[in-house]
């Protein structure tokens, strides 16, 4: 059996983070738009969530709906038929991280704008540090 969760070691980074396992499990590029999308729309068919989530190719969009599903944050039915229906949905484990999502969507609105001033200060005040 395959697990992408490991034992901490000490002095590792993880024990000096202990949220580093969590952040690779819920933040990367694509997972967070795909439980954001599912947990504001509700249960979508594949296709339905592509359109919604955007950019995404297929194949991507698969592989991360796998790795989703391998950890417990979405749901995977399957309805027999000609084509095969298959949906979508957050389960309870994903649905948890609702709370984190909207303090994050709340620090986004009142700071992107400041993360944006200081970005064009620094580029100001650095402009060769930039240009490697």
């Amino acid at each position: 059996m395959n697990s992408d969760i490991q034992v901490v070691e000490p002095g590792s980074p993880e024990e000096a983070c202990p949220i580093g396992p969590v952040v690779e499990i819920v933040f990367s590029r694509w997972t967070t738009p795909i439980l954001w999308t599912l947990n504001e729309c509700g249960r979508l068919r594949f296709g339905e969530l592509e359109r919604r989530v955007m950019t995404i190719t297929p194949k991507v969009l698969t592989d991360t709906l796998r790795k989703l599903e391998r950890d417990g944050l979405v749901l995977r039915t399957s309805h027999p038929g000609v084509p095969p229906r298959v949906e979508y949905e957050i389960s309870e484990l994903g649905r948890s991280l609702a709370g984190v999502f909207e303090v994050l969507a709340n620090w986004s609105g009142d700071n992107l704008e400041k993360v944006r001033r200081a970005r064009i200060d620094y580029e100001e005040r650095e402009p060769v540090r930039l240009r490697r």
